[in-house]
């Protein structure tokens, strides 16, 4: 017999784990005009002037740079969003997306 005791009127609340979130990241190329990474960070992300700006000098001088932070759903569709516009431009531009630990 169970040692658990359940009392009538009692509900039993599942735990519900968060989803696990992913980064986007901007990986830096050497073709990819300044100018044209700064306007895709402001469409699909949503990015001010000034905020875009940072994160493609980061990605330029680091080799790489976290955009932001999603569910994997969300993060792999932006990144692929992202890199589309890029390709539909003939430029290189990469964004990929990894666990967040």
């Amino acid at each position: 017999m169970s040692d658990t005791v359940l009392v009538p009127g009692t509900k039993i609340k599942p735990k519900v784990e968060r989803p696990r979130l992913h980064k986007v990241i901007l990986l830096n190329d050497d073709f990819t005009p300044r100018d044209f990474v700064v306007t895709v960070l402001k469409a699909e992300f949503g990015m001010t002037d000034d905020h875009a700006y940072q994160v493609m000098i980061t990605a330029h001088k680091k080799g790489a740079c976290v955009v932001a932070v999603f569910t994997r759903d969300v993060a792999e569709t932006k990144a692929t969003r992202a890199t589309e516009a890029g390709r539909a431009k003939g430029y290189p531009l990469m964004f990929t997306t990894e666990p967040e630990e």
